[in-house]
């Protein structure tokens, strides 16, 4: 295969880990932004990014929290910043747009249908809890839809995309939201080139096995053909070997605390940049280079830095 560009995504925090698990998560916005700039200077050229409140480190939704952070790192790097539109997985539709619709950023994380996104296994882990929040949250998701209907779909690329110029970062945790995705395309609300992120190892989504990889790539073939972006993303322990086959096949990839907070089995990682840095070479030893940010602009066609709004 001859050599591609391949975009690295860096998750910086998300809403999944809680702040007991690794003193290494990022939590107050000075932190978020130190991590993200130092991720780009290790090689991510998308930093996808969520907020939490500085005292508990609970998932949050208040723009105020974002412009902590934001403006820093868009003086600091030119990574193109993606918000989450996910936000933490407690929060209504509402609370998940307030940053997204102010800040109008590049791009944005569209979850693409609904799901039982299933973290209460996590409470049951024998660590000292630092905050009478996080047990309840993770807990909570047993009995819990993570709510993206079609309605709420249509509702965002309408406000973000048409409204804003903002393209997607498309999760799609199952086979299911790739044919909620080609509905987009095929009423022309999505127009390619669209980054199609491939999630695996989620409970209540598709598992991370080899032939789940395979098939999922195969679907998005016969869907999309070569009107989409190609990336992957798996889950904890399966996080550094999917993104190396994603590598070996072409694909993009991502990274960060927000998908594992591990390094290697057993080995907490000490930063987003240290999960960048370890990608990054073996990408380069499969014989690809690394998208630099300009690169990625280009790749998925954005709108460019200077029509952001913060």
């Amino acid at each position: 295969m001859a050599a591609k560009k391949i975009i690295i995504s860096c998750a910086i925090t998300g809403a999944i880990h809680t702040p007991s698990m690794s003193p290494y998560l990022p939590i107050t916005p000075a932190e978020i932004a130190q991590s993200a700039i130092e991720a780009a200077q290790a090689g991510a050229a998308i930093l996808h990014l969520h907020a939490r409140d500085p005292k508990t480190g609970r998932p949050a939704s208040d723009p105020e929290v974002f412009n902590q952070f934001l403006p820093v790192i868009r003086d600091s790097t030119d990574a193109v910043i993606n918000l989450t539109t996910g936000g933490g997985l407690t929060m209504t539709v509402e609370e998940r747009l307030a940053a997204p619709l102010r800040f109008k950023p590049e791009m944005c994380s569209l979850n693409m249908g609904s799901m039982n996104f299933a973290i209460f296994p996590l409470a049951e882990r024998p660590i000292q809890w630092k905050h009478d929040w996080e047990q309840p949250y993770l807990r909570g998701t047993k009995d819990f839809i993570f709510r993206n209907t079609c309605e709420d779909i249509e509702r965002i690329i309408e406000l973000l995309g048409k409204g804003h110029g903002t393209r997607f970062e498309h999760e799609c945790y199952d086979v299911g939201h790739l044919y909620n995705l080609a509905h987009f395309v095929d009423r022309k609300l999505i127009e390619p080139p669209f980054l199609v992120q491939t999630i695996f190892g989620i409970m209540g989504g598709i598992g991370a096995d080899w032939e789940n990889l395979a098939f999922m790539k195969r679907t998005a073939d016969r869907l999309f053909g070569d009107a989409y972006e190609w990336s992957v993303l798996a889950a904890g322990r399966y996080q550094m070997p999917f993104s190396t086959e994603a590598a070996m096949r072409g694909g993009h990839v991502r990274v960060g605390l927000e998908d594992s907070l591990y390094i290697e089995r057993g080995k907490l990682s000490i930063s987003n940049a240290e999960q960048v840095t370890k990608i990054k070479s073996i990408i380069e030893s499969l014989g690809h280079e690394v998208a630099s940010p300009a690169e990625a602009r280009q790749l998925l066609k954005l709108k460019g830095a200077d029509q952001i709004g913060f």
